[in-house]
């Protein structure tokens, strides 16, 4: 049987801020750690559940590139839906005459 590793809170955090970081893989890093990667996903998952804020203040200018356009395009099939329903109400009405 092996023996379970303990890991220290600071060594925890000095994985994930690596991870975070670094622009390495998940994969990249735990291989040079030596430590499983489901581990080290778990505790960079829980760092971004317990600090949401640094999700949107570390966006590039590339991701923020895509959230805009997605926004646009969101803004625009939400006016081509309305009016969909308007005409489709019209059609509606003129066919119970």
């Amino acid at each position: 049987m092996s023996k379970r590793q303990k890991f220290t809170p600071e060594f925890r955090a000095e994985a994930v801020e690596l991870v975070l970081s670094s622009g390495k893989s998940l994969v990249e890093v735990s291989e040079s750690l030596g430590i499983n990667e489901g581990t080290l996903g778990n505790w960079v998952r829980a760092y971004r559940t317990e600090h949401p804020e640094t999700e949107t203040e570390e966006r590039g200018p590339v991701e923020w590139a895509q959230h805009e356009k997605l926004r646009r395009e969101l803004a625009e099939v939400k006016r081509e839906n309305e009016f969909l329903k308007d005409v489709s109400a019209y059609f509606a009405s003129k066919g119970k005459k």
